[in-house]
């Protein structure tokens, strides 16, 4: 049985983690399916929207320790090195060029918080979970946590949430802006918005990533710079000639 599950309906893509008998806790097999999916997306030329979801009760109950980990005894320097290569099996979801959206139904805690957390968007339903809960069991936050989080909610946010260690409801993380929409059924409502995304131009959706992604880490003007050109590219595509024609017409 696959472990994780490729699904394609038209532009949009699902990846499924599908150990729900485990509440989809990350081992390397696990894991080593879900990055090779993700390389499958990224060099789908025809997708556009990709939707992560988990199967059964829980979004992904966060990393096997023992599996994932190894030896604790080994030098820092050689853990750090192997902490690298798990944190790369899922970070490539960063990487994409297209809108990722998390269908979070359940816990998702610690890296499977992670695998959320480098999703564009998140959607929560009823019973979600969102867990930073590395200090709860003394370990420091890693896989991106702590970054993906203070860009999420705010540095004041993030440091209360760490420190806490404690798995944050649905409506409060609606609140803290950790999930950006709260639905009766988080999938349904992923696909969804996937859909709206994956009908668009994948230029501009691609340009507005990259947009946010400049104006969370550079300053005014670099932001400006990038507006500018990608605002002139888009004056020339075939949706907005359409709306403009509209416009004119009507008025």
């Amino acid at each position: 049985m696959s472990l994780v599950l490729l699904e394609s309906d038209g532009h949009v893509r699902t990846v499924r983690l599908n150990a729900p008998e485990r509440r989809n806790a990350l081992d390397w097999p696990l894991l080593d399916e879900f990055a090779a999916a993700v390389r499958s997306v990224a060099d789908d030329a025809e997708a556009r929207a990709l939707v992560v979801a988990g199967n059964g009760s829980a979004f992904c109950a966060g990393a096997n320790l023992e599996n994932l980990f190894g030896d604790l005894d080994r030098p820092v320097e050689e853990m750090r090195d192997h902490l690298m290569m798990v944190y790369a099996s899922f970070l490539g979801l960063l990487e994409l060029t297209i809108p990722t959206i998390a269908a979070v139904q359940g816990p998702a805690v610690g890296a499977g918080l992670n695998i959320a957390l480098a999703c564009d968007v998140i959607v929560a339903g009823p019973k979600a979970g969102f867990g930073p809960t590395f200090a709860e069991i003394g370990l420091h936050p890693g896989g991106g946590c702590t970054w993906m989080l203070t860009q999420r909610i705010g540095a004041g946010n993030a440091t209360a949430a760490l420190l806490a260690g404690q798995v944050i409801r649905a409506e409060e993380a609606y609140r803290l802006g950790l999930a950006n929409v709260l639905a009766d059924d988080p999938v349904v409502a992923a696909l969804e918005l996937a859909a709206t995304y994956a009908a668009r131009d994948p230029r501009l959706n691609a340009d507005i990533l990259r947009s946010v992604q400049i104006a969370s880490s550079a300053d005014f003007d670099a932001s400006l710079d990038f507006e500018s050109m990608a605002q002139a590219e888009s004056f020339g595509r075939e949706q907005f000639r359409h709306y403009m024609a509209r416009f004119l017409a009507e008025h």
